[in-house]
């Protein structure tokens, strides 16, 4: 139910900062047998120890950042000679120094920090930074762009809560949009403490723009105009900010927020708990005892959508669980079901947890600094060829790890479109039948009968997570021992079908509701293949399932004993950015649907009894 994304990226994308540019030549040139530098007033100290006198102090636009931000430039040194170039460790290690010397009757021993892991988990951190607030959006933009936000947004990630003031976090962000410290800092003062970041923005651009049009300035230092305009940043990041500033507002104005989602997103329980979770759930009298329904869709969806979901199916709780936590990627997704919850029990045997596990011929030709351990929710769409094609060849040119600016990016595709490590630099997709066993589906499920690969990941991508779904159906194992009547509503290939069946849950009647044929091809093909006993009745539209049929259907197969589904997330989904219309959607109105048809089935049930 996800909508497909694009596999386009972005053939200009520069891999390598202006700093990391900068910091490089000085290296090659001034010092081209050490690898670790460090300042110490005037002086500059090789990696042999031995001294370099300089009439000008070294200061690279890495240093520059934390010098305007008031931290003395011993600690800075110290910082770079624990952590390298990396301005997220540096500062976190110069808050540390700060906090010590302000403290200095009770000074606890402090372990160098750790190189920080990349979750590969896809929800959003929270925190409260005020200038973030105003520039951070989820949405995706080019692979530039999405490379400079995530840049930011580590970096105020790491400062949550310390002691920067804003003048200090307004340098920073700054000097992160690749703005020269030096620029910033008069910047800052001559438009004020109480400057917006467009105005401060707006003043540097003019600044360099003055300069490249200064008649008396040498032609080897005057700035380039076309460059200030395209490749320095400013025109470009300046509409950026704008452009998130207004999608932002516009948001705010539409209501689309997602929903505070419990963390863990484990529902009421998990197989993987030591001790099982007391959990006690009221459910209507009503709704109490069969006919069960089960029903599933995105839990990321628009504000308001969970509790008019809710509202239509007798106010239950919805059960909200992510994937991750039953099998190697995640699938965050919202169940609401008048289920019993006690004496659960998972598939067996249980499905691989991680990625090596999952992949073990991966494990080889994985490089540290990728250090994911699950896949991120799988999509109806892929990475393209020419992306993987970059990427290897970005990561073949170094010998050992790739610098900072390399890994970021290359995590950032790979996370977003699961890419897997196949080869020595080599990337590349899942497979459809890596997709299938990642899902809990039987190998070759949706291969062949004439169905494309292209099918095969729309079909996977908008299935359930098998183990997921059949751990919460467990309990109708014991309840129905001698089988089920299941009405199988927007079936997709199967998932509920295969849950089942996999739980020993004998398959009396199905009948299937799905509108794509070749996943009615697939459910067919299953059926054949496992020789199952019961009665498959396959229809092609929800909304062509009357009362009038759906009377005859109970009539004739003694009725439903399970009502499953879950409606087209369309219009929900945080990936669609066209046609985000919530449940009022073209596709995601097809709720309603399966809200009428449960009714229906209640209603017409309750009088055959």
């Amino acid at each position: 139910m996800d909508k497909n994304l694009s596999g386009e990226d972005n053939d200009d994308i520069d891999w390598d900062t202006e700093d990391e540019l900068e910091i490089q030549e000085i290296q090659d040139t001034v010092f081209p047998s050490c690898t670790d530098l460090r300042t110490t007033g005037k002086h500059v100290v090789c990696c042999n120890g031995e001294v370099s006198s300089s009439s000008v102090p070294f200061r690279s636009k890495f240093i520059q950042q934390f010098v305007v931000m008031g931290f003395p430039e011993e600690s800075i040194a110290k910082a770079i000679e624990q952590n390298g170039e990396n301005s997220d460790l540096v500062l976190d290690s110069l808050l540390t120094f700060k906090a010590l010397d302000d403290s200095p009757e009770e000074q606890p021993s402090v372990s160098p920090p750790l190189e920080p892991s990349i979750s590969s988990d896809d929800s959003v951190s929270e925190y409260n930074v005020n200038v973030l607030d105003n520039v951070y959006d989820e949405d995706s933009w080019s692979s530039d762009s999405d490379n400079y936000i995530n840049t930011v947004k580590q970096c105020y990630l790491n400062d949550e809560g310390s002691s920067l003031s804003e003048k200090e976090k307004m340098l920073l962000f700054l000097a992160n949009m690749g703005y020269p410290a030096e620029e910033t800092s008069i910047a800052m003062d001559r438009c004020g403490p109480k400057a917006s970041l467009p105005e401060l923005v707006d003043f540097i651009c003019a600044a360099q723009m003055s300069r490249a049009e200064d008649p008396y300035l040498l032609e080897d230092v005057k700035p380039n105009l076309k460059d200030i305009l395209n490749d320095c940043g400013g025109y470009k990041k300046r509409k950026m900010y704008n452009e998130l500033c207004k999608r932002k507002k516009q948001r705010e104005i539409s209501g689309e927020e997602p929903i505070r989602l419990p963390k863990p997103m484990i529902g009421f329980g998990i197989p993987t708990e030591s001790v099982p979770r007391m959990v006690q759930r009221i459910l209507p009298e009503k709704t109490i005892g069969p006919p069960y329904f089960y029903y599933e869709n995105v839990a990321l969806a628009p504000k308001g959508v969970w509790d008019t979901i809710k509202r239509h199916l007798y106010e239950i709780e919805p059960e909200f669980v992510d994937s991750k936590y039953f099998s190697a990627t995640a699938r965050k997704r919202g169940y609401l079901h008048n289920l019993p919850i006690e004496n659960r029990f998972p598939l067996f045997p249980l499905p691989p947890r991680t990625i090596h596990e999952a992949l073990p011929l991966s494990k080889r030709w994985w490089p540290s600094w990728d250090t994911r351990s699950k896949l991120n929710c799988l999509q109806t769409a892929i990475g393209s060829a020419r992306l993987t094609d970059k990427i290897r060849k970005a990561v073949e040119k170094y010998d050992g790890e790739p610098p900072m600016e390399i890994q970021k990016y290359v995590l950032y595709h790979c996370k977003k479109w699961n890419l897997v490590w196949v080869g020595r630099n080599k990337v590349a997709p899942l497979e459809p039948d890596e997709v299938e066993m990642l899902l809990g589906f039987p190998k070759n499920h949706t291969r062949g009968g004439g169905i494309s690969r292209t099918d095969r990941y729309k079909s996977l991508g908008n299935s359930f997570q098998v183990d997921t779904v059949a751990y919460h159906l467990s309990v109708l194992r014991d309840l129905f021992p001698n089988g089920i009547n299941v009405l199988s509503l927007f079936s997709g290939i199967g998932g509920a079908e295969v849950a089942l069946y996999r739980l020993g849950v004998p398959l009396n009647n199905v009948v299937s509701v799905e509108k794509s044929e070749v996943n009615r091809n697939i459910v067919r093909s299953w059926w054949e293949q496992t020789n199952q006993r019961g009665n498959l009745i396959h229809f092609d539209d929800v909304q062509l399932l009357s009362r009038d049929r759906l009377k005859k259907l109970i009539e004739s197969l003694g009725g439903f004993d399970l009502v499953i589904g879950g409606s087209p997330c369309n219009n929900l989904a945080g990936s669609n950015r066209v046609s985000r219309d919530g449940l009022e959607g073209k596709e995601s109105s097809l709720f309603f649907d399966y809200v009428r048809i449960l009714d229906d089935v209640k209603s017409i049930m309750s009088r055959h009894r």
